[in-house]
Formats: structure tokens, sequence, C-alpha cells
């Protein structure tokens, strides 16, 4: 017996029913949250729109920034700023991966996309890893190619001041992705984030270069490159093994801990079986068995799997929808352990 149940809130860990009031307890009694599907997709469509917003909003700081870096750019002639200028607007277009993915997400599922368009936030992260590595390749080329050419470097002041600039609006805009992306639960975005903070360490990297050159370390400019490089291989390591985990259905096994927890905790079940968890964009899915007495009748046994269901709904933050399967204990003993023993069994 399997009931699916969407449910259209983002419940925090401390709500619960009894809170409020008699007034509150009689309403609910009366009339319960709502499980609509309507609901969930407004959810959905306002977690989309706030990740469509920062990425807007990422867009046009980033843009300005480069903006700004490219006019001291024409006056000082300065190849590093330049690269770090080019690198600041390639990392404001992830915008339009982010965008598409965002808005594609959004699209209600049919019946050949059965679980909606979610994903696309995971295909947009890929391309986001696509771009950090490009720009550690292109950053690696580039010191190499000063380590052995040093070029010489004009308005040193307006250089430096660029470099803090750029690091200013990609830390920024860093945090920014990074929060919002959490917030709902987008890998993408979080990932498109910790890019940003990359800028900013070449950003960074090009104050530095300023300084050692107007010291006549002619060497600077191309170690601080090779040194910014490396910065980027880490942070590209950790975005690359978050958006994979996001690929292969990994989900922290905290949260597994949860839907147990919430599972064992229901009134009604006797034990819990398998868990499955899993990332559809920035929401979560869950598929979970329970054993029920046997004694139970059809109506009763579904009754404890909506109830199961309502309480991971609850429990679990950014859980969409779950589906909760009963399966009856063995007869002639309800013993919890025996009972989980006997379903894995029957399932492998």
């Amino acid at each position: 017996m399997s009931h699916d149940h969407p449910h259209g809130h983002d419940h925090d860990h401390g709500h619960e029913h009894r809170g409020g009031g008699w007034w509150q307890r009689v309403v609910h009694a009366v009339r319960p949250h709502s499980h609509d599907t309507a609901d969930q997709v407004d959810t959905e469509l306002e977690s989309s729109r706030e990740g469509t917003r920062a990425v807007w909003i990422s867009l046009a700081v980033l843009g300005v920034t480069a903006l700004l870096q490219a006019v001291i750019v024409a006056l000082s002639g300065s190849v590093a700023l330049l690269g770090d200028t080019l690198h600041n607007l390639a990392d404001a277009l992830t915008a339009v991966p982010l965008a598409i993915a965002f808005a594609v997400g959004r699209r209600a599922p049919t019946r050949r996309y059965t679980y909606g368009f979610g994903r696309a936030e995971d295909l947009a992260g890929i391309v986001i890893v696509v771009f950090i590595a490009a720009s550690a390749v292109v950053a690696g080329v580039e010191a190499v190619r000063r380590l052995f050419h040093p070029a010489d470097v004009d308005y040193l002041p307006a250089v430096a001041l660029a470099g803090v600039l750029g690091f200013a609006g990609n830390e920024i805009v860093a945090q920014y992705r990074i929060r919002v992306g959490r917030r709902i639960g987008s890998a993408a975005l979080v990932a498109d984030g910790l890019h940003a903070r990359t800028d900013g360490f070449t950003s960074l990297g090009v104050l530095a270069s300023a300084g050692g050159l107007a010291l006549g370390w002619r060497w600077a400019d191309p170690v601080v490159g090779l040194l910014i490089t490396a910065a980027i291989l880490v942070v590209l390591a950790g975005a690359a093994r978050q958006v994979y985990r996001r690929l292969m259905d990994a989900v922290d096994p905290e949260l597994v801990d949860a839907v147990e927890h919430a599972l064992e905790h229901t009134e009604g079940v006797l034990a819990v079986g398998t868990v499955r968890v899993r990332w559809i964009g920035h929401r979560m899915r869950a598929e979970c068995d329970i054993v029920v007495d046997p004694s139970l009748t059809v109506v009763q046994a579904h009754a404890v799997a909506v109830e199961a269901e309502h309480s991971l709904l609850h429990a679990v933050p950014r859980l969409g929808s779950a589906i909760v399967h009963a399966d009856p204990a063995p007869v002639g003993g309800h013993d919890h352990h025996e009972a989980v023993a006997h379903h894995r069994e029957e399932l492998s």
C-alpha cells in the first residue's frame, strides 16, 4: 500500500500543531494543512523565482564590476587586469545557464518527464564546473606565459584599486549566491557562488601583483598567477564533488536519519524498512517502507501511511513529496527488529 503525498509547506523543525492555543488546534482539525499539488507547485515557483532573482542580481553586480575594471584596463594597459576583467565577465555570464535552468525547472511534469524538470539545475551545475575548469586553465596558461615574458604595467595604484574592486564585487556575489542556493537547496547556485569566490581570489592576485611590481619584482605577477591557479583548482574540486554527488542522488546521511526518526515515532508504525531520498532540483523526494500491524484493515493501514508521510513532511526540510509503502508485520510476532529483518528478507 503506497501513498504519494506532495506537500505545500516548507516546515521548520520547530513547527508543531500543539502550539498556538486551542483555536489553532480546532482550525487544524477542521481544516488541516493543504496537501494539494498546487500548493507544492507554488512553493517550487517561489524557490525558482528566488533563485532567478539571485542570478540576475549577481549578473548586475558583476557586470558593473567588470565595466569599471575595463575602464582601468584601458588606462593602464595591464594584461593581468584584463584577464581578471574578462574572468569576471565570464562569471557574470554563468547567469545564463542558471536562469535557463530555473525557468525550465518551473515547467510542470509531463508523461515523458514524470518527475518534472528540476534536474535542469544539475545540468547547469555541470556547465558551471566547466566554466571554473576553463578559468583554471586560462589563469595557469597566462601565469606561465608571463613567467617567461614579463610585461611592464602602468598606473599601478589604479590597477591595485581595480583588484580590490574586483574582490569586493565577487565576494558580495559569492556570499549572496551561496546563501540563497543553500536556502532553496540549489547545488548549481552554490557552485556558481563558489565560482564567484574564485574570481575574487583572482582579483586579490591582481592586487598582490601590483604591489610586487611596485617593488620592482617583475616575477611577482606570474608567481601570484600560479598561486591563483592552485586556489581555483581547490575550489573546482569542491564544486565538482558537490555537483557529482547531486547527479548520483547522494544525500546527507543525517537526512536519512531524520526520515527514519520521523517514521519510527509515527503512531501505528512498528518498524521502518528501506528508506530512499533523492534531490530533484532544489526539492527532495522520499520513498519509504514501513511495517504495520497485520490485523489492520486496508483503510487503517492507509491512514498510518498518510500520518507517516505527514510526519515526514513536517520533520524534513525541503522535502517536497513522499511515498510510504505499508507492509504487514509477520503473523505471530510484532517485534520491531524481527519485522524489519523479515521485510528486508522479502525485498532481497
